[in-house]
């Protein structure tokens, strides 16, 4: 409805996901924003680039008039601040107070309107409970809620509430122990127990660190100790030296890859065909032409070919690096781990530092049994009293934004979408990417689905073709599906056995939601991303109403 917000919840309730989803609905209705986060490890899991680079404040402390003037003199941040209707801001507990004071100031500055940050919609996406700011030895830090921008901007509150990560009462309760201040002793005798935990050592788990060097140490160890002949991969880049630096330092491939067979490592990057995901798990078993095999930790073999990441303005790509995408991981800091979810990992947390910075790593497993400590120090369990005081409050505000959409009518909600949607330049009626579109459709989104499955064009590709995600089309395939309209999806079929399990799963928990079903492959052995948990949906909801009639 074009309200600045603020996305939150706790690790594992899908903002990424939501915002994900938003993003696709701008692009849809060819509304003008930018995609960014507080760092460049945050920016690759939204397809974005840094806030600092994309506002052109960069590492500035301070902003001053001749600041501002030199600012505007810069063609290209005068037209990317000008034009952006949208501003999307991930993992916003990394972003400063001070910084976010700025770029209200530069926005304002640039677009000649004192509204906050210029009158551009403002999404802001993270969880303050996590890492916060990075600041200079000595200095203390402010986060952006605490910020006179924040106050100003006043945003709606969206607290995501539902889990899809993690599984066991008893560990959720931990978390959010942790994320209250009210750890008990008990839930410290549960974490103590995982420290005294031992695994099979016929199977190597992900070691997560609280500094770079160890990391760096134990990966070299491990890779040294094997006799396999080793093979490296070389990065590829393309574009302006600034910009590639930006995108190498955010993507968690790094630039000379050397690995062996045998070497435990983890893909670090979403396959869009859903067979893997940032944060899966495996071995090297072997090599081919088109780059390493890695059997993951579920069974599969995959050939991990090299893939690109992208930095792009006005559909111009400004830089591109191609790298496979695998780093060792023997282990990994928590910094690093940050946005991934994980069925196993070993941690050493005696040496964290600064507040949240336990509670990142230990809500990137999905159950406490698949936790293995060797070590925790009081920091470890320890989160920001200010970030507790201001969440309660947010909560309430989030609960208050619900109760007055709610006494919203569908109609009065279509009205103000098609209001903002005008306003910000768009089109009402979804189009087809433009790079892809000669004339644009004036059907309305669902029809132009209906008439391209019709045609017997799968969904992928309809997807690809309209530049919208695959979950939008298999919910406009499912809406029709409602109305008795069918297609043939046999293509979505899997293989006997998995079909097998999906039956047991959708007989136990229904499949009106994914997350029971999903944790209930995991635990059968099929890690499946909600991607294609969705597509194997459609083929049985589309399988069952063919029988039926």
């Amino acid at each position: 409805m074009g309200y600045s917000v603020y996305l939150t919840g706790e690790a594992g309730t899908g903002k990424t996901y939501v915002l994900n989803q938003y993003i696709a609905w701008l692009q849809e209705h060819e509304i003008e924003h930018a995609v960014c986060a507080s760092t460049g490890i945050a920016a690759t899991h939204v397809q974005g680039i840094t806030i600092h680079s994309w506002s052109g404040l960069g590492v500035k402390e301070r902003l001053g008039e001749y600041d501002l003037e030199r600012m505007e003199q810069k063609r290209p941040v005068w037209n990317r601040l000008n034009d952006a209707q949208v501003l999307i801001i991930d993992e916003i507990s990394m972003l400063s107070g001070e910084f976010f004071d700025m770029l209200d100031r530069v926005l304002r500055h640039i677009r000649r309107n004192d509204a906050p940050f210029g009158g551009v919609q403002v999404v802001c996406c993270g969880d303050f409970f996590q890492l916060p700011p990075v600041a200079r030895a000595g200095s203390s830090y402010t986060y952006a809620f605490e910020s006179a921008a924040w106050k100003n901007m006043n945003p709606l509150v969206c607290y995501l509430t539902e889990q899809f990560r993690q599984g066991g009462s008893e560990f959720l309760e931990l978390l959010s122990a942790i994320r209250k201040g009210r750890v008990t002793e008990s839930m410290r005798q549960m974490l103590e127990a995982r420290n005294a935990q031992e695994f099979s050592r016929s199977k190597t788990l992900l070691r997560l660190y609280t500094h770079n060097v160890d990391v760096d140490r134990l990966n070299e160890e491990h890779l040294g100790q094997l006799k396999a002949p080793e093979k490296t991969f070389v990065m590829q880049k393309a574009g302006k030296a600034q910009h590639v630096e930006s995108l190498m330092r955010g993507c968690l491939a790094p630039g000379k890859l050397a690995l062996k067979k045998g070497a435990e490592v983890m893909f670090v990057k979403n396959d869009h065909g859903g067979q893997y995901v940032n944060g899966t798990q495996g071995a090297v078993v072997g090599f081919e032409t088109k780059g390493p095999v890695v059997k993951t930790r579920q069974g599969r073999t995959v050939v991990a070919e090299s893939v690109s990441w992208k930095r792009e303005e006005d559909d111009k790509v400004l830089a591109e690096i191609r790298q496979v995408p695998l780093r060792l991981a023997w282990a990994i800091t928590v910094h690093k781990s940050q946005g991934m979810s994980l069925d196993e990992a070993e941690m050493d947390l005696s040496a964290c530092f600064v507040p949240g910075q336990g509670y990142v790593a230990l809500s990137r497993v999905r159950e406490i049994s698949g936790l293995y400590l060797r070590g925790f120090n009081d920091m470890a369990l320890v989160v920001d009293n200010r970030i507790v005081t201001a969440d309660s409050v947010l909560q309430k505000r989030s609960e208050l934004a619900k109760q007055r959409l709610d006494t919203l009518s569908m109609s009065d909600v279509r009205a103000r979408h098609e209001n903002f949607i005008r306003k910000s330049g768009g089109v009402v009626e979804p189009s087809v990417h433009p790079k892809k579109a000669r004339i644009r459709q004036k059907q309305n989104t669902l029809s132009q689905t209906k008439e391209l499955l019709e045609r017997g064009i799968k969904l992928q590709t309809i997807a690809r073709t309209r530049g919208v995600t695959i979950d939008t089309i298999a919910g406009h395939a499912e809406k029709l599906l409602e109305q008795g309209i069918l297609f043939d999806f046999s293509y979505l079929a899997p293989n006997k056995k998995l079909l097998t399990v999906l039956d047991e799963a959708a007989a136990k928990h229904g499949f009106a939601k994914l997350a029971p079903v999903k944790y209930f492959l995991q635990r059968r052995g099929h890690d499946i991303s909600y991607e294609r948990l969705r597509l194997l949906r459609l083929y049985l909801l589309s399988k069952n109403a063919k029988e039926r009639n």
